[in-house]
């Protein structure tokens, strides 16, 4: 399972919380690449409850993360 900022990108409007399976319909019904779709069918399917997109990448950039980054910079 390999996520990227642009693949995880797809889930920001997910109806968080979430099964695998409701990601999944997401996903397909919003027209997410096939990739997104393979990484969500490779979560265990244990029945759990996803409350956001940290549950499934643990290592999702957070508005923190790019608080040094100055737009301005590279406009």
């Amino acid at each position: 399972m390999i996520w990227t900022v642009e693949l995880a990108s797809y889930l920001d409007d997910a109806p968080w919380p979430a099964t695998k399976d409701e990601l999944i319909d997401y996903a397909d019904r919003i027209g997410a690449p096939l990739e997104v779709i393979e990484n969500l069918k490779e979560l265990e399917d244990d029945g759990e409850i996803y409350e956001s997109i940290e549950d499934i990448w643990p290592d999702y950039p957070s508005e923190e993360d790019f608080f040094f980054f100055d737009e301005d910079e590279y406009t």
